[in-house]
């Protein structure tokens, strides 16, 4: 269906896909062809296609599990009363839609389903219950997971090996014919906005194979972003990214723009088109439907909440609605930096100055930032956390959204979509990440800090709201600086350090001992003491950086972590800027309580009134536990249940901190005495990881040794010059 070749219509008026005209109606060049053999190559050789065995097996798979909801239809037929004769003719019929309809799964991939039934069968009783039941009990089925509460709601479970995504609609027919027309909009009738937002992921596919003008150049291309949007790590709609569906509308609007381009060229033009393109203006790949059904049409005129979408990509079946609601300004953010790294990538390769392996390198997420979150989940066992993990998956967008709420969007997130494991716990476990930032170029006001210790309890409170939550269901957050990140999430379970490598996005000059910045401007360390020049010239002598990288960094652009190497310059006064991504520094520990505040250079900007500003974490517990002598550890979420087992954030000591810890600058330090805490209005509370808080003791030491030191000289000095003027006097008298 709907595949037009528009190679041959050069002399006749080309057919006009899309709200507007082509850009470029001009086919490929042997240049072209060339790298297209080259891309189609590589998408072969990094195993992007299923074998032929995989092909027969998700064919029986679907054959199954389409007589496996005729017999349940059947079955609650009978049940129910009806005749013989409706008995016989009851039914039901099995959809497929997202990547497996749109022919660019690759092995290994789930298969989004549908089963649409008759009016009778309800999607809360009888398919969330009674289904249920039915695949619970087959030997076939295993990992069975139900998410009635979700936007969409859907079964997950594996059948014989392939996983499957389930969902249901229940259309106002009491026979459900075998060629049932699911594009047709009679099916909506009748209908609530669950069962429309299930039957438009069948609509939506058929409909975007129908508006594009070369279907095969349209797969290649697709299975191409989508497989460097996973490399990068903006694949992930539960978590605020782009899912299938969104990149595939993507896609299809860049195939409508050049439709006699081929895959090489229309991945070069969609790095160029998005990253000029001007959100929040939507992408479209027809006009807006509006028919008498009823339901709500995404109109940002019309809908104050539509206005609020920062990346709207519109479906084109009726009832169109935006697919990329999830988008937050941060996840944009980090997409539209993706993207401008991604055009720069494919300016290169037309020049010959770079391969397509370039531009599907792996995402260093974990050399990036120094400030992350770290978001543990344990279960009883591997059963629960897959259930468990889910649900808190699905909520993390909301905590991105609560942070941008809570700090007016100076804190900027980037959540990661992937999962790590800790194989070294008793229990199921697994981690998700959060890079932290502060939005870069603002002014901030002096001692302003991110408490964000109430956001951090608020999303606890609805995630513990689950309703299949069983005990032995935990989570905890806590707040990991990049040099503190767990040895696990790296592949062979520690991290390397190895001299900075020369390269496009961060040059190390041995000569000199300076930076140069992803722009490629050498940047010297500036003391901030203009007038010492002898603590300049010690500052311009220090060694050389070494970069900290994971063991599967292949990439030349890793970035530099600062204080790892070089551990003494955490002790120098809190004016000293450090080039780099804003990072926490610790300052002061009084009773065994760490205590860090943020580095307040961002994107190598030097700003003295940003270095009291912080992150805030803690726990909102109302006991407050006082440590005198000991490594104190705050937490973010109190734990419960799992104490025994071990502590979710090591093995160091974990105690509370009041809830008003660190409100504002006025009045902080009194709160911080009544809590057994004596520290700086501009520090902030965090987990200290291993009971590291041996140099934030020793700094106030130093600093009162020095100034000791200095009045020594000087009253030396004054002596010596007062004894000298003294017989200078005598032999003149």
């Amino acid at each position: 269906m709907g595949s037009n070749d528009c190679g041959g219509a050069s002399f006749n008026v080309p057919r006009q896909y899309g709200v507007t005209k082509p850009l470029s109606t001009a086919g490929p060049t042997e240049a072209d062809l060339q790298r297209n053999m080259e891309l189609e190559k590589l998408l072969v050789d990094a195993g992007l296609y299923e074998s032929k065995e995989e092909v027969v097996l998700r064919e029986e798979v679907l054959g199954q599990l389409d007589q496996i909801v005729k017999s349940w239809v059947k079955q609650l037929t009978r049940q129910r009363g009806y005749t013989d004769q409706m008995v016989e003719d009851a039914n039901a019929v099995i959809y497929t839609f997202g990547s497996y309809r749109l022919g660019v799964h690759g092995p290994g991939a789930d298969i989004d389903t549908l089963c649409v039934g008759p009016s009778y069968v309800s999607r809360e009783e009888d398919f969330f219950i009674i289904l249920h039941k039915i695949l619970e009990d087959m030997e076939e089925v295993s990992e069975l997971q139900p998410v009635p509460d979700a936007h969409v709601p859907v079964m997950k479970f594996r059948f014989r090996g392939i996983s499957i995504d389930l969902l249901y609609a229940s259309i106002s027919l009491l026979v459900v014919p075998e060629d049932l027309d699911i594009s047709s909009g009679s099916v909506l009738y009748d209908v609530d906005e669950p069962t429309v937002r299930s039957l438009n992921g069948c609509r939506v596919a058929d409909q975007i194979l129908r508006l594009v003008p070369n279907v095969e150049n349209f797969r290649t291309t697709l299975r191409c972003l989508k497989f460097w949007a996973k490399r990068r790590g903006v694949y992930s709609n539960v978590t605020g990214f782009l899912g299938g569906v969104n990149w595939a509308l993507l896609v299809a609007r860049v195939c409508q723009l050049y439709p006699n381009a081929v895959p090489s060229m229309l991945v070069s033009r969609f790095f160029r088109v998005y990253t000029q393109w001007r959100w929040p203006n939507p992408v479209m790949l027809c006009p807006i439907e509006e028919e008498d059904l009823g339901f709500p049409v995404w109109d940002p005129r019309r809908n104050p909440r539509d206005r609020t979408h920062h990346m709207p990509i519109i479906t084109p079946a009726y009832p169109c609605m935006n697919s990329s609601y999830n988008v937050s300004t941060s996840t944009l953010r980090v997409m539209m930096e993706q993207f401008q790294n991604g055009n720069k990538i494919c300016e290169e390769i037309e020049l010959n100055k770079a391969s397509w392996s370039a531009l599907f390198e792996s995402y260093f997420f974990f050399e990036t930032y120094k400030n992350y979150l770290q978001i543990d989940i344990v279960a009883t066992d591997a059963d629960d956390l897959r259930i468990w993990k889910g649900w808190v998956e699905s909520r993390l967008r909301q905590l991105t959204l609560k942070i941008e709420r809570d700090t007016y969007g100076m804190l900027q997130c980037h959540p990661y979509p992937h999962d790590y494991v800790d194989a070294s716990r008793q229990c199921s476990h697994c981690a998700f990440f959060m890079g932290l930032q502060r939005k870069p170029g603002e002014r901030v006001q002096e001692g302003q800090q991110f408490d964000i210790r109430a956001t951090v309890e608020e999303f606890r409170h609805s995630v513990n709201m689950y309703m299949f939550w069983r005990p032995g269901m935990e989570i905890s957050v806590s707040h990991v600086r990049r040099k503190q990140i767990p040895s696990f999430v790296f592949p062979e379970g520690y991290k390397h350090s190895r001299p900075a490598r020369l390269s496009q996005a961060g040059k190390v000059s041995a000569e000199n001992g300076t930076l140069e910045s992803e722009g490629g401007s050498s940047e010297r360390r500036q003391c901030k003491r203009k007038n010492d020049a002898d603590a300049c010239d010690a500052e311009s002598s220090r060694p050389e950086k070494r970069q900290s990288v994971s063991p599967n960094n292949s990439s030349t652009q890793a970035a530099v972590e600062e204080s790892d190497e070089h551990p003494k310059q955490e002790q120098e006064s809190s004016s000293q800027s450090i080039s780099g991504n804003s990072g926490l520094e610790r300052k002061q520990c009084n009773g065994g309580a760490a205590s860090r505040s943020i580095d307040s250079a961002v994107d190598n900007r030097e700003n003295t009134s940003c270095q009291k500003n912080g992150i805030c974490l803690g726990t909102l517990s109302n006991d407050v536990m006082e440590s005198e002598g000991q490594d104190c550890c705050c937490r973010i979420g109190e734990v419960t249940g799992i104490e025994s087992q071990g502590s979710l954030l090591g093995n160091s000591c974990h105690h509370t901190i009041g809830p008003n810890l660190l409100e504002n600058e006025k009045g902080s330090r009194s709160r911080l005495l009544q809590s057994g805490l004596e520290s700086k209005p501009d520090t902030v509370i965090v987990e200290a990881h291993g009971g590291v808080s041996s140099d934030p003791v020793q700094k106030p030491v130093i600093r009162h040794a020095s100034i000791f030191f200095t009045e020594l000289v000087r009253i030396h000095i004054y002596s010596g010059l007062s004894f000298f003027l003294a017989v200078r006097y005598i032999l003149a008298g």
